[in-house]
């Protein structure tokens, strides 16, 4: 039985540590981020140039399943893996960490709608925290951003005034209170990632009473299984991988 697991999330690198050794199962990364953390087992690093070089990928590796545990706003290649599967009848189950509950948080459509609230709510002092390629919305707000980011983002894209923080979590609810203090941060932007490592800012924002910005999160392939913990998804590879060896 052999897997394609889209991964780089730490979802996907526990999945990949439950499956091994009794499943094949191959990691795939996008390859955007300098010394990744890496799963067990075989690990693929680098995009698959679209639909037909996935499709062909596929076809080449002899896979039986394809599990897609990217971070929520991988749009793109969620979006090519449903339309791959579906080509090729392929099992396909996406693992979808659950999305945090909002609550007063201005939730958005998009980093650009986002970047037009910040204007128009006339925010003085931002923590930005929606990634590298989210940056580039920001770039003619007048505004004082705080960005934290994995790494670093092209520096056209990066607003005028602005403090560039290059850091991976988990985070603590101490250091992000301690931090929006520090900043006199009056506005945190984030995307709806969810799960337990990033989750103390929203923490820190709520006690300040500091406003949230909140980019939704694009919408999942129709008609794609999906669940939203790592043995739901074992116990999905472990049916698939019986009905395989009984066929």
């Amino acid at each position: 039985m052999r897997i394609l697991l889209l991964g780089g999330t730490s979802e996907a690198r526990a999945l990949a540590a439950e499956l091994s050794p009794s499943v094949d199962v191959i990691s795939s990364l996008a390859g955007r981020v300098p010394d990744p953390a890496l799963p067990v087992g075989q690990v693929r690093i680098g995009g698959f140039g679209g639909v037909e070089g996935m499709r062909r990928w596929l076809q080449d590796t002899e896979v039986d399943g394809l599990v897609d545990a990217t971070h929520p706003y991988a749009a793109t290649i969620t979006a090519h893996a449903a339309t791959v599967s579906r080509q090729l009848g392929l099992s396909h189950l996406i693992l979808a960490r659950p999305a945090w509950d909002p609550g007063d948080a201005i939730v958005v459509g998009s980093d650009r709608e986002a970047a037009k609230t910040v204007a128009d709510m006339r925010f003085s002092r931002v923590f930005l925290t929606t990634g590298r390629s989210g940056t580039a919305a920001f770039a003619d707000v007048d505004a004082w951003f705080l960005i934290r980011a994995v790494t670093a983002p092209d520096e056209p894209t990066l607003p005028r005034r602005h403090q560039l923080v290059l850091s991976r979590g988990p985070y603590r609810y101490s250091g992000e209170l301690a931090l929006l203090r520090e900043h006199r941060i009056d506005a945190l932007v984030t995307k709806n990632s969810g799960g337990q490592m990033t989750r103390p800012k929203l923490d820190a924002a709520a006690a300040l009473q500091v406003p949230v910005v909140m980019v939704d999160r694009p919408p999942l392939p129709p008609g794609i299984e999906a669940v939203a913990s790592v043995d739901a998804a074992v116990a999905w590879v472990r049916t698939i991988a019986s009905g395989r060896t009984i066929g």
